[in-house]
């Protein structure tokens, strides 16, 4: 018949003293000290890691907003210009267009 190794360890060797087996718990002690110590640090290092990410993910969506909102008002200039010129070259067809919606928002607004 062959032998099962006992649930909580290796079977203690033979003529192991109870000093032996104090020994062993102490070294498994600080062992498993220094484990607990390894992974708090790598959830410290972890942590550390997530926030720098975040932080640079913020700051790069902080860049692109600030260039997308100078593209937009590049944009809005260059519209704005286009108009002034287009009532410049033709007043009088821009001041009828200028009645027309006008008026069409006065009619939108009365119903």
């Amino acid at each position: 018949m062959a032998t099962t190794a006992s649930k909580t360890g290796p079977a203690p060797k033979d003529g192991a003293t109870p000093q032996d087996l104090e020994a062993e718990i102490r070294k498994l002690r600080q062992e498993m000290a220094k484990l607990a110590e390894q992974i708090a640090k790598t959830g410290d290092t972890s942590y550390s890691a997530a926030r720098r990410a975040a932080t640079q993910g913020f700051e790069q969506a902080k860049a692109q907003g600030e260039a997308t909102m100078e593209d937009i008002k590049a944009q809005a200039r260059d519209v704005e210009e286009q108009l002034t010129e287009t009532v410049r070259e033709k007043p009088i067809t821009s001041l009828a267009i200028a009645a027309g919606v006008g008026f069409l928002f006065a009619v939108l607004m009365r119903r």
